[in-house]
């Protein structure tokens, strides 16, 4: 079966090759896919789960193709990473060119221009006109543990207060603030110390209603750090100014501007990780900059590589620079091929205007599932901003009782037909849309189409 053909994505985003439309050969998975996903259990641990075993052997823009020649219509972009999408010509030709001539040394150990100029890029994207400086990682978790060593290390204190629905990595101490104990924290512990976690605010669930949880989670979370911990004891907060794994919550207006004053007039360093959020994903070059919130130290990962394994923390020059020689680094951090493809998709991201088109994604992504809240009463609420949306299912508006089966059956649906799609929350009930940039609008209508027919099909 194949679908309806898409205009396909403009040749500046993707090299030619993979024509933007879905096509159905055969189920998904396939027979081809099903071997491979066989080979992969006798293989590979079990705790490396996958969503949707269809192995994929090529990808452009918003489509990738499976080992049977099925062509999906990506609505997950590899949990956000593939931002400027596959087959990007300008990755392509950064990394081509960076391999032909070397792949590591080891910035630690030999340095080489590349890391140097992201770290310049980084220092003048982020938000504030203060002097900055950075340190590449490889993983957004990586880059979590460092700007944690950072505050401890600067501030001389222990304390770190993370948030409810947080995720912030796999890693011993990221684990600790990450709030999801299944799959993530099961019997994984004992966890690092003198991390404590207070409420987010969350609107569409805080006790005293929407309208009340700006001021309400404000002042019950300052009266925890104070009672739990003590002012004097914190060396950060750590916030996603769009929680993602979490389920894509977006805190009311006020409420992160009132939290980073608040942390300043404590001598509290304010982190925010942007791992998810960042990188035009949010229709800002990171969520930060919606409402003018300059965070002290910034962690990025995901977007910012077009794929390629790259992670950072920026911040105040006065505080980074606080760090003793080789207090930061890795053998890996900052590799040459990967801080190649992060120019060249920091350079997609300038040159396309890719926070513009993330804004258009986001209109159309509300339109549609704003119809579809219209139709099913399960649809709790549609929240987020940019290319990064979230839908959120209940059972019933009015107890809003989480809907993590018929969550879980719609994935299935859309799977069944093509098309890539993500789940998340706390609750396991929230669908989240991270199509890339340079998905193509009929490639994305289509895409929503076949959501609402696996709606439609599992209600």
């Amino acid at each position: 079966m194949t679908a309806t053909t898409s205009t396909p994505a403009p040749e500046s985003a993707t090299a030619a090759g993979v024509s933007q439309r879905r096509i159905l050969r055969t189920e998904i998975p396939g027979p081809r896919s099903r071997e491979l996903h066989e080979r992969k259990l006798a293989a590979v641990s079990a705790g490396v789960s996958t969503g949707l075993p269809a192995y994929v052997v090529a990808g452009q823009g918003g489509i990738l193709v499976d080992a049977d020649g099925n062509q999906l219509i990506d609505f997950g972009s590899g949990i956000a990473v593939t931002t400027v999408g596959n087959g990007n010509r300008r990755i392509i030709d950064a990394v081509s060119k960076q391999i032909a001539e070397f792949t590591h040394t080891c910035f630690m150990v030999n340095p080489y221009e590349e890391y140097v100029a992201v770290c310049e890029k980084l220092n003048e994207l982020t938000p504030g006109d203060h002097p900055k400086r950075s340190a590449l990682f490889n993983s957004g978790a990586e880059a979590v543990e460092n700007a944690v060593k950072v505050a401890r290390h600067y501030t001389g204190k222990d304390g770190i207060v993370a948030f409810d629905h947080a995720y912030h990595g796999r890693t011993n101490l990221t684990l600790a603030m990450t709030a999801k104990n299944m799959p993530y924290k099961h019997r994984f512990g004992p966890f690092a110390s003198e991390l404590y976690r207070v409420p987010m605010a969350y609107p569409y669930r805080w006790p005293g209603g929407p309208q009340h949880c700006a001021d309400e989670a404000f002042s019950y979370i300052i009266d925890q750090i104070h009672a739990q911990i003590g002012e004097e004891n914190t060396a950060a907060v750590i916030i996603e100014p769009i929680q993602g794994e979490g389920g894509f919550i977006v805190p009311p207006r006020g409420f992160l501007p009132a939290l980073a004053q608040w942390c300043r007039d404590h001598d509290i360093l304010f982190i925010a990780d942007e791992v998810q959020s960042g990188f035009c994903r949010s229709g800002d070059w990171f969520a930060c900059d919606d409402e003018g919130v300059v965070p002290d130290l910034m962690t990025t990962a995901k977007g910012i590589a077009g794929g390629m394994p790259l992670a950072a923390v920026t911040g105040r020059a006065d505080i980074m620079d606080t760090i003793h020689p080789g207090g930061l680094g890795g053998t890996y951090g900052g590799n040459p091929v990967a801080c190649a493809a992060a120019l060249a998709s920091i350079e997609t991201m300038e040159q396309e205007d890719l926070r513009g088109r993330a804004r258009q994604i986001e209109a159309t992504l509300k339109d549609r599932l704003g119809r579809l809240a219209d139709t099913y009463h399960q649809v709790g609420e549609i929240r987020g901003r940019g290319a990064m949306v979230a839908m959120e299912l209940v059972t019933d508006r009015e107890t809003k009782e989480p809907a993590a089966a018929l969550t879980a059956a719609i994935n299935k649906a859309c799977h069944a037909r093509g098309l890539v799609t993500l789940t998340c929350g706390t609750l396991g009930n929230v669908f989240r849309f991270l199509p890339p940039l340079s998905i193509d609008d009929t490639l994305l209508g289509e895409g929503l189409d076949i959501l609402e027919e696996a709606f439609a099909a599992s209600v």
